[in-house]
Parts: C-alpha cells; sequence; structure tokens
C-alpha cells in the first residue's frame, strides 16, 4: 500500500450506450446517469445500424435502446449485437403499444424491458439489475406479451426433451391465458392434476409462477407464433 491508497479498490463503471430517434429523450435519459458515479455515457445514436456499429467500436456494458430505432428495429440490432457481443447487456425501453416486438425481443436476447414512463430512480435501478445478470421485465409489459401472444395464433411448442409431452400441453394452454379449471376441462384432467404438471414445469424451468414459465419459454424459443393444428389431448 502506497500513498494511503489500497490498490484495486476502484469498481469499473458501468459503460452505457443510448440509442433512441429523439435527442430530448437521450439527453434527459443522460443527464440521469451522470449523476450517479458508476454510470459511464460513452456514446449515443438515432439509428440502429449506428447502433451496432458503436457498439463494436466502444464495447459498452450496456445498450439501454428504445423499441423502435429506425430502418435497422430493434430486434436485428439486439440479434447482430448478441451474435458478436453476447456479453454486452441490451435493455429496451417500450411502450404498451408496442407488443409486436416483444416476443422478437426475447428471441434475439434482450436482458430487459422497461417502460418509458418509468422514473428515473427505476431506470437507474434497473441498470444495475440487468448487469448483475437478471432479466427485468416491468409487470405491464409482462401482461401485454402473454395477451399479444395467446391472441395471435396458436402458441406451437418445441421443447425436445426439457419437458414431457402433457407438460408442455399446459404450458402451452398457460401461454393462451387459459385458467387451470380450463386447462383441466381441456385436457381431459383434474384440476389437481394440471397444478401438479405446473410444479413439475416450475421445478425444470427454475421459475415460480406461470407468468415466468411462459416467458421463459418465449425466450428459449420454445414458444413461438406460428399457425399449427390444435393438438388433440
Amino acid at each position: 500500500m502506497k500513498g494511503g491508497k489500497v490498490s484495486g479498490e476502484t469498481k469499473p463503471k458501468t459503460r452505457i450506450l443510448l440509442a433512441d430517434g429523439h435527442y430530448i429523450v437521450r439527453q434527459g435519459i443522460r443527464r440521469i446517469f451522470e449523476a450517479e458515479p458508476d454510470f459511464d455515457v460513452v456514446g449515443e445514436t438515432d439509428d440502429g445500424q449506428q447502433t451496432v456499429n458503436l457498439a463494436r467500436s466502444l464495447r459498452p456494458d450496456i445498450i439501454v435502446m428504445e423499441a423502435r430505432i429506425g430502418k435497422l428495429d430493434s430486434v436485428e440490432v439486439t440479434r447482430r449485437v448478441k451474435a458478436e457481443q453476447p456479453d454486452t447487456s441490451i435493455l429496451v425501453l417500450t411502450s404498451l403499444d408496442e407488443a409486436e416486438c416483444f416476443v422478437g425481443l426475447l428471441r434475439a436476447g434482450v436482458d430487459g424491458y422497461l417502460l418509458k414512463s418509468a422514473k428515473g430512480e427505476q431506470l437507474v435501478q434497473t441498470i444495475r439489475t440487468v448487469r448483475a445478470g437478471q432479466f427485468v421485465s416491468d409487470p405491464q409489459v409482462e401482461r401485454k406479451i402473454l395477451k399479444h401472444a395467446g391472441r395471435a395464433h396458436p402458441v406451437a411448442l418445441d421443447c425436445g426433451e426439457h419437458l414431457t409431452r402433457r407438460e408442455s400441453q399446459v404450458l402451452k394452454l398457460a401461454a393462451k391465458r387459459m385458467s387451470n379449471r380450463d386447462i383441466a376441462h381441456c385436457l381431459g384432467l383434474a384440476e389437481g392434476t394440471v397444478k401438479g404438471y405446473f410444479v413439475n414445469v416450475f421445478g425444470k424451468m427454475g421459475v415460480g409462477s406461470r407468468t415466468e414459465a411462459v416467458l421463459e419459454a418465449l425466450k428459449r424459443g420454445w414458444v413461438s407464433l406460428e399457425d399449427e393444428s390444435a393438438e388433440s389431448p
């Protein structure tokens, strides 16, 4: 130890890239982040392709990006960045009328969602949570994802050996927002049996609720919105 300082005590700052089509929005977010001693805004852009380019050159720890970011949309931006820099986290700021891109972003590997109406302190905490390796999703966004997935088309599952056929079926019907009672009626099972299947599903997937299970299935690509004929029980 020299000069009263211990080497290695300074923790590196979180390097942040901002991507939003509105200059005023970017400046507002930048001011929030610049007030945090452990954050460093290393760049900003209003274009999707430039987001990919800047991510490549600046190597940020996290990209904070709006859901609609020009011709190269946020899904493709996420896909390209994750392909080149899987350790770069991506947080998408979204509104509830952008449900059509939610599933694509999950598949592309996004690390979290937050509504644009969130307060500054919530955004700061979300950045830290995502950087700690946890997926973050606003409850309102989760409900919108499930509503969109349930109404678009029958949900096709391909869980391989992760889940049994019956476990896949109950998860599929849960994605269509059916209650345990309705699932039991649809599959010709007792309601208690359906609950038992969900216990198995939660255990195998490492989740604690139906919503988490469906969201995780979407992230892993087990759930799609492709048309398929209804499965028989």
